[in-house]
């Protein structure tokens, strides 16, 4: 299909537009500079941007699956019958697989990385991912508590460790190493957890900071394109700043070539200050104030959504420790040799302290820090679903909208943060760069998150006038940005004024980086660990690229 997108009002923040009125031009999903003799669509005084991208959201796994088990109420919270050829489907905080694509679609997404997958799990992930319609995919393995990792660590096996991590993204078809609680996955194993980063793991004798640092070395080394993504430890505990702190710290005199060499997630559950739940209070501009001079590291935010939501991670203590608070359901898993995620629910009350606090201090970090360096996410669906983005992009767009929600919060809200200090509001331009730019290019994808000659074809365009845009009027840009008026998807137009036109399956991405390894440096390990631990053979617990719809090899070689 070759399009013309007429006299829009653009935002691409890669190439320095900052909304100008100009043409895009499209053919062979490709963004080109001229084309003739195409369809041309006027999208006069309409927002047009690079279509999101999102680089952390739970939507594919086993924790995910149990999450739907887990809770038959959230899925009758929403049921869609099928019609106009799409497929039916139900669930609220954690929709079905169908109704996952249809959803980030209308919002004009069309990139999605799910973030937390354990390998032994990966082809199950693999199916879900397969199944979800319209969007661009790709999985983070998770690496925390993995038995190989921590040996070759103890044992100052590098060249091992480096083949092993290789292996490992090959074996699951991963896009980048994933790092939850590093350290404390494995012993909650034996009903433990790590609290600093030089508190050892359990019968392994490693360190969460060997751990963290052994592993952006190897990524590096690698040229993986994105970073170590790091759940940090301690997340939802009062204090837990401090932490955090010196885990930034690990990475902020280093010299990586220019490369980023972390990327810190849903940083607002990483950010409190306090000794209890009774002084529990916001540290994000101490939090921030480290990220801005810190030039290897990337955040994204992990924003709060006041209602019920279901949590699921890798860091199962902390679920468990989540459980203990509210006395709702729980569901806790241990895969062997490698990680240890939990599941349960959890309300998000505005006249709760804690909750309102947390809800502050995801707005503040995203205000504080430098725009190049935030990511928008709200972890979903840990701080909320994903289809609340607009409500946050309100939030961020305008104080009016903070102040009338700080109204309606617990009171106590405004001594224990920043927030009612901060009179930022950021722009359409600023807004490309936490939903669009900056994504694509943290997760090193090229040919996304711009609208330059040779990009993908993927564009958003919004029913709404940037030029004219009244952020006391932050209702009216809410409801806008909840429903694209077109996406476009490698050059098709699959939405149209909110509704599903043309049902897509996008490409999975994965990294083959065993071109750069030495596969023999651990062939005797993975023998010898899978025929006397693993409950699988080794042939069976490789991911055949056929397994993949639409596989999408990156080669680092």
């Amino acid at each position: 299909m070759k399009l013309i997108l007429k006299n829009g009002i653009v935002y691409d923040p890669a190439n320095g537009i900052n909304g100008e009125r100009m043409d895009i031009c499209i053919k062979d999903g490709k963004i080109v500079e001229k084309v003739r003799f195409a369809k041309v669509i006027d999208v006069s005084n309409k927002l047009v941007m690079p279509a999101g991208f999102d680089i952390h959201s739970h939507i594919a796994g086993g924790k995910v699956n149990v999450g739907r088990l887990l809770r038959p109420e959230d899925s009758l919270r929403r049921v869609v019958a099928r019609r106009n050829g799409l497929r039916s489907g139900s669930g609220y905080s954690v929709p079905s697989v169908h109704l996952i694509g249809y959803d980030y679609a209308r919002l004009g997404y069309t990139t999605v990385i799910t973030p937390a997958m354990p390998p032994l799990l990966s082809r199950h992930t693999h199916h879900e991912l397969n199944e979800i319609p319209m969007i661009d995919k790709a999985a983070f393995p998770l690496y925390d508590g993995n038995w190989f990792v921590m040996k070759y660590i103890s044992e100052e096996k590098y060249e091992e460790l480096k083949a092993y991590v290789a292996w490992l993204l090959w074996a699951t078809k991963g896009y980048s190493v994933k790092i939850t609680n590093p350290g404390g996955t494995e012993a909650w194993g034996w009903r433990k957890n790590v609290h600093d980063l030089d508190e050892e793991v359990p019968y392994f004798g490693v360190t969460p900071k060997e751990i963290i640092t052994s592993l952006v070395d190897v990524c590096n080394d690698l040229n993986l394109p994105h970073s170590v993504h790091l759940h940090c430890n301690c997340l939802g505990e009062p204090g837990n700043y401090e932490i955090t702190i010196k885990t930034l710290q690990l990475v902020r005199h280093k010299d990586f070539n220019g490369r980023q060499s972390l990327h810190v997630t849903h940083l607002q559950f990483h950010s409190y200050g306090g000794d209890s739940w009774k002084t529990f209070e916001s540290k994000a501009d101490e939090v921030a104030k480290e990220v801005n001079k810190n030039d290897n590291v990337i955040i994204d935010t992990g924003n709060v959504i006041f209602g019920d939501t279901t949590t699921m991670t890798a860091d199962a203590p902390m679920e468990y420790d989540l459980y203990l608070l509210t006395g709702l359901k729980w569901v806790n898993k241990d895969v062997e040799l490698e990680t240890a995620p939990g599941v349960t629910p959890y309300i998000y009350s505005p006249k709760v302290l804690v909750n309102a606090i947390q809800w502050a201090v995801g707005l503040e970090l995203a205000l504080l820090i430098k725009p190049e360096k935030v990511i928008l996410t709200t972890d979903s669906p840990n701080g909320g679903i994903f289809t609340n983005y607009p409500k946050v992009i309100a939030w961020l767009m305008s104080k009016k909208a903070r102040d009338d929600m700080l109204a309606k919060v617990h009171k106590s809200t405004e001594h224990r943060t920043v927030l009612p200090s901060i009179d930022k509001e950021y722009d359409f331009y600023e807004i490309a760069m936490v939903t669009r730019t900056n994504p694509a290019k943290s997760a090193g994808m090229p040919n996304k998150g711009h609208l330059g000659v040779g990009a993908d074809a993927d564009i958003a365009v919004y029913d709404i006038n940037p030029l004219e845009f009244d952020p006391k009027d932050y209702e009216k840009l809410e409801k806008a940005l909840s429903n694209a008026y077109l996406t476009i998807k490698g050059g098709e137009i699959i939405v149209k004024e909110g509704e599903i036109v043309k049902v897509t399956h996008g490409r999975t991405f994965w990294v083959d980086a065993m071109g750069k390894i030495d596969r023999s440096l651990i062939e005797k390990d993975l023998d010898y660990y899978f025929k006397r631990y693993y409950s699988v053979s080794l042939s069976n617990y490789v991911i055949g690229e056929n397994e993949l719809r639409r596989s999408e090899r990156i080669c680092v070689n």
